[in-house]
């Protein structure tokens, strides 16, 4: 039925597009009228018998125990502590926590230990001695100061409060800072080569 149809429409538009192209005097080249398509643009389709598809029902059950799923799934990430990035400047590296010894220890006999076990033991004294001293030196030096105020406060109100006055002359000090200068504007202070080795964490 399809070809039969085909073959009378070719024919009806043949018939019709022969006296169009004489009356527009074209011998080499027709031009096809637009109102009547080409015989090459007629084809035929199947019918298409396509529905659109059903959406599925959801059950609402079904979907408020995903949404409880996803809440207790929540609350547990809630829970979680956040974890803390490592300060590696805190954290002492493997190889230095290593004891055992690379050389071992020179063996010494007993007089060398006694010696030297003497020898700290008079070093110590000798240390407790002068430390002893240099404080009773002081206590003295600080009862001579007070007796010597004492006096002089019997003499004189005003020379004793000018002995309580510090002396600015005792250890003379100068000293000139840096003068003060503008910054360079256009000036770019070299960082020098270095490997950052920053290490990136992510949460």
């Amino acid at each position: 039925m399809c070809a039969a149809v085909t073959r009378c429409l070719c024919r009806a538009l043949s018939q019709q597009s022969v006296p169009t192209r004489v009356l527009m005097g074209e011998r080499c080249h027709a031009v096809q009228n637009p109102w009547f398509a080409a015989v090459m643009t007629l084809k035929t389709s199947a019918p298409l018998r396509a529905e659109p598809k059903k959406k599925k029902k959801v059950d609402p059950r079904r979907e408020q125990m995903m949404r409880e799923r996803l809440r207790k799934k929540l609350k547990k990430l809630e829970k979680v502590p956040p974890e803390l990035i490592p300060i590696e400047d805190f954290i002492t590296p493997a190889k230095y926590l290593d004891e055992t010894r690379e050389r071992s220890e020179p063996k010494l006999s007993f007089e060398e230990r006694e010696r030297r076990a003497l020898l700290q033991k008079e070093w110590c004294h000798y240390k407790q001695e002068q430390h002893m001293a240099e404080l009773e030196a002081v206590e003295l030096a600080l009862e001579a100061q007070r007796e010597a105020l004492e006096e002089l406060r019997i003499e004189s109100e005003e020379l004793y409060q000018a002995a309580l006055k510090p002396d600015l002359l005792l250890l003379p000090f100068t000293h000139q800072g840096p003068a003060y200068t503008p910054p360079k504007s256009n000036y770019e202070a070299p960082d020098g080569k270095y490997n950052d080795i920053t290490k990136v964490y992510t949460q």
